[in-house]
């Protein structure tokens, strides 16, 4: 007889980690508030149905809800299937259960079978856009090694540093400066603890850096021209420099690069991600998250960051037991080249090119100053909200260069209901639903007008009597 599963006390646990009441958590699942309330009162057990929706709602090891062998092979399977290359739609609870209870060796072997798809396609994806840059420029593929293997990493640890985060959190505190007086707060520390002149540059030169420390004189010179924001950020960079590099050091050694040019990479990256940390302390930071419904506008207020500072922050509230609203972010620039990107939910992004330019980012560069809010449909059938606004970096005088990007932020649609930019869209209305993909490459919808080029491995037929928006048909 199969084990029933009471889990209330873990169901409960969770819930209150994330700071839902059980009316949101039941709608999530998509059960209701008096059958959840009798689940965390451990009166009823869990079914597996309920077991891989709370798995999938907050994010974790079904081993944090049950100690069951079979469960955690359930949530595998189920995983697997969810492949939408093995299985469309995904077969019923009833005979996933059936398959582990009298095939499991089969059912691992599906699970090995799907991460061994996943992991050649990626090769395979890689493969294909470095062959087609080493053939145009072979000098290009292989200075980019070095950020894509940090991105991958930054990936694959849910860009979440907990020791670098909660250092910054603390130093935060010692502070003990509010928004306006933090610049003055890191000057004082860096001058008194560290022995450093810090002087604020207002000159007009044209190459002038944003930061600059001159290790013979122990001057840091930091560019008065640009935004408050940029001038803390660059002051709390040097002092992650200063006092984190035993973690930063730590963690270099557990990722095991294989160039010094990515450890080099990566260091920088560190230190931006304690500087952010700092600026946007954690615990903080996500309790006003939630009280303002992630108004973007008003965090950039309270916390004294930018735009960019504030949404790549919230794709990174992934603590264990204080999670946030797991989000994408990225940074585009206007020829769709993607310079930053993080994805804590499903969507992933393309390794190389552009994304899909149907997706709202793209459009954020014709209305600038504005934010956007779309729901748009990847092609496995998961729709998110998508936020989108661009952002123009200037510099002092007439010929100063600006650099002009968009930011993006999302979320899936079943977390929209906890951003304000929610209330106005109508989640219902199937017309307002954009169908995107990663990119062209990437992407087997046979019916958009946008498409630049066929996906990768594609056959194509041309028919000379008929002319469409795009001037070939995919073939099945």
């Amino acid at each position: 007889m199969k084990r029933k599963i009471f889990a209330g006390p873990a169901v409960r646990r969770l819930r209150e980690e994330a700071g839902w009441p059980q009316q949101i958590l039941a709608r999530k699942i998509g059960i209701s508030p008096s059958y959840l309330n009798q689940i965390e009162r451990s009166q009823r057990p869990l079914s597996a149905a309920v077991l891989v929706e709370l798995t999938r709602v907050f994010r974790v090891d079904v081993s944090q809800i049950s100690n069951s062998d079979g469960d955690r092979l359930l949530i595998d399977l189920q995983d697997a299937l969810s492949d939408p290359i093995l299985a469309h739609p995904a077969p019923p609870s009833v005979e996933l259960q059936a398959a582990i209870q009298h095939a499991p060796s089969i059912a691992k072997a599906v699970i090995r079978l799907q991460a061994a798809h996943r992991a050649l396609e990626d090769k395979y994806q890689a493969l294909d856009q470095t062959l087609l840059h080493s053939e145009a420029s072979p000098a290009a593929s292989t200075l980019a090694f070095p950020y894509d293997e940090v991105r991958d990493f930054f990936h694959r640890i849910g860009n979440y540093v907990d020791d670098l985060d909660r250092q910054a959190e603390t130093t935060q505190v010692e502070l003990g400066a509010d928004v306006s007086a933090l610049p003055g707060a890191l000057i004082d520390r860096l001058e008194l603890r560290h022995r450093l002149s810090v002087e604020i540059d207002r000159s007009l030169g044209l190459d002038r850096p944003i930061r600059q420390f001159d290790r013979a004189s122990r001057t840091l010179r930091i560019d008065g021209c640009t935004d408050a924001p940029s001038q803390t950020f660059a002051l709390a960079h040097q002092l992650a420099l200063f006092e984190a590099q035993d973690v930063t050091t730590e963690v270099l050694a557990q990722a095991g690069f294989r160039s010094a040019s990515a450890n080099a990479v990566c260091s920088v990256a560190l230190a931006n991600y304690f500087a952010g940390a700092l600026m946007l302390p954690y615990r903080k930071f996500l309790d006003d998250a939630r009280l303002h419904r992630h108004d973007l506008g008003v965090l950039m207020h309270l916390f004294g960051a930018s735009l960019e500072q504030v949404a790549h922050r919230l794709s990174t509230l992934q603590r264990p037991g204080a999670r946030g609203v797991p989000f994408y972010f990225l940074r585009i620039d206007r020829a769709g080249n993607i310079t930053k990107r993080h994805s804590a939910t499903r969507l992933r992004f393309a390794r190389y090119g552009g994304a899909c330019p149907l997706w709202n980012v793209h459009q954020a560069f014709e209305t600038p100053d504005r934010m956007l809010a779309q729901i748009a449909e990847m092609p496995d059938g998961t729709r998110y909200l998508s936020l989108a606004q661009a952002i123009t970096k200037a510099g002092i005088g007439h010929s100063a260069a600006r650099r002009r990007y968009a930011i993006g932020l999302g979320c899936e649609l079943a977390d929209a209901g906890q951003l304000v930019y929610a209330d106005e869209l109508d989640t219902k209305n199937l017309k307002s639903i954009v169908q995107i993909g990663t990119s062209c490459r990437l992407c087997e919808r046979s019916t958009c007008s946008q498409r630049a080029f066929p996906p990768a491995g594609a056959s194509i037929q041309i028919d000379p009597d008929i002319r469409k928006a795009v001037p070939y048909r995919l073939i099945d």
